[in-house]
């Protein structure tokens, strides 16, 4: 694990809460899994320290039964996704969801692709307005998730959002291997 990540996360939680929990992992994508289709939890997956940061203190500050994923890759800067899905970058050939780390390889492969890159640290509760509404402000329905955990762990997610919209979905995750050359193969495969 990076020590960025790691220093942010135990700088950030408290020793002491009055209500609702708040779990780690690292490399845990079995629990990642089993969290985020957990009833009742939030679950962050934050992708730079600062991220990190701000989910343990807004979990705790909230009382919230949160679930933490810290990645061993950070993106080199954080953003506010306070509120939902962050557009990141306009487009309108399809849409992007990227799920914390996997941003900044996303943003490299896809660079001069006029897709549109929304960004995710909290996957549960999932964004559905945010996604919807990027996915009908594009041309077409196609949507890729890149999650730095098990393929699929949000395609449901996503498909329960789009059910009145005819769509398509390439659900990538660490299985793949998430670097800037698998997922520009699969991107531009899949948008053909």
């Amino acid at each position: 694990m990076r020590n960025d990540m790691l220093l942010a996360l135990t700088e950030t939680l408290p020793e002491q809460r009055a209500e609702g929990a708040v779990l780690v992992g690292h490399g845990a994508v079995d629990e990642l899994n089993r969290y985020a289709v957990t009833p009742g939890w939030t679950v962050h997956v934050p992708g730079h320290p600062d991220e990190v940061r701000h989910a343990v203190t807004a979990a705790v500050a909230h009382g919230e039964h949160a679930y933490i994923h810290v990645s061993a890759r950070s993106n080199a800067s954080p953003h506010d996704t306070a509120g939902g899905f962050r557009l990141v970058r306009p487009g309108l050939d399809g849409v992007v969801l990227a799920v914390g780390a996997a941003l900044d390889p996303v943003l490299r492969a896809t660079t001069g692709l006029d897709l549109a890159v929304l960004y995710a640290t909290t996957i549960r509760p999932f964004d559905e307005i945010g996604l919807r509404t990027a996915v009908l402000a594009a041309d077409h329905a196609d949507v890729v998730l890149v999650e730095p955990c098990l393929p699929g762990t949000s395609a449901g997610r996503v498909a329960e959002t789009l059910v009145h919209v005819p769509h398509r979905l390439l659900a990538l995750g660490d299985a793949d291997g998430l670097d800037e050359k698998v997922i520009a193969q699969a991107v531009r495969e899949f948008m053909r």
